[in-house]
């Protein structure tokens, strides 16, 4: 659930892993792809055309291919540590649920149990969280089918067996990464929706290749205002994207 403690505290030690993202084009999948390498793993970049990365590194393998192929995705799943999804269509829907059961039945096939998956604060159980423009206007209207996805996605991801955290970063803004967002804050009405910018996305996508206390969990995370702080002690270590 999301009302966890939720401030950085000491990092776990960085343990380099060999990590598939799907999305790695997208908003926050260049920043997963930039801060992984810089951390030390070795990762796959799984996309529709090898065009769309321009990142090139000793330690990057872009692999070109259909998300929503089971079988053809096990070989190239077979021996990674962990599965980042940071997928979108933006305001669209049929995309992210969809390639998400693709990626989590090949990832059962291929022996591989650690699932991130990305989807967007009010999904689910963190819905109370909107303000009545988010909820009804743009979820509601105008991100309708982009919402729908997002809650086949989480569901799918829950039902799949494997060792799964689910992230729901708040509105994306611009911004650089800075480590100061909160994790995990209760799904209450703020002043305003919580915002995130996507390489701080990224940064605790990529926290949870080393960190389990979120795991079967779906964490909230953003830069908060008006919520109140949970009393517990503070961990370590949006909107609908298009990526």
């Amino acid at each position: 659930m999301s009302a966890q403690p939720s401030v950085p505290a000491a990092a776990p030690a960085l343990v380099p892993r060999r990590v598939i993202v799907f999305g790695a084009s997208g908003t926050v999948g260049t920043h997963v792809l930039d801060q992984g390498l810089a951390q030390g793993h070795e990762i796959t970049a799984f996309t529709r055309s090898r065009t769309a990365i321009s990142a090139r590194h000793p330690h990057l393998e872009i692999v070109e291919g259909d998300v929503f192929d089971a079988p053809a995705l096990v070989p190239v799943l077979s021996g990674h540590d962990a599965v980042i999804v940071t997928l979108g269509a933006g305001g669209k829907g049929g995309v992210r649920g969809r390639a998400t059961a693709a990626i989590a039945t090949a990832m059962s096939e291929a022996g591989v149990r650690r699932l991130i998956v990305q989807t967007s604060l009010g999904v689910g159980d963190s819905r109370p969280a909107l303000t009545p423009f988010w909820k009804y206007a743009m979820f509601g209207l105008l991100l309708r089918g982009a919402y729908a996805d997002h809650h086949e996605q989480e569901q799918i991801t829950r039902e799949s067996g494997l060792d799964w955290t689910i992230t729901r970063p708040g509105a994306f803004v611009d911004g650089n990464r800075t480590g100061q967002y909160r994790r995990g804050f209760p799904s209450v009405r703020g002043r305003k929706v919580a915002t995130v910018a996507p390489a701080d996305v990224a940064d605790f996508r990529l926290e949870q290749l080393a960190d389990e206390r979120w795991l079967h969990q779906s964490p909230n995370q953003g830069y908060v205002t008006g919520v109140p702080r949970p009393t517990s002690r503070p961990l370590t270590a949006h909107g609908a994207h298009s990526d």
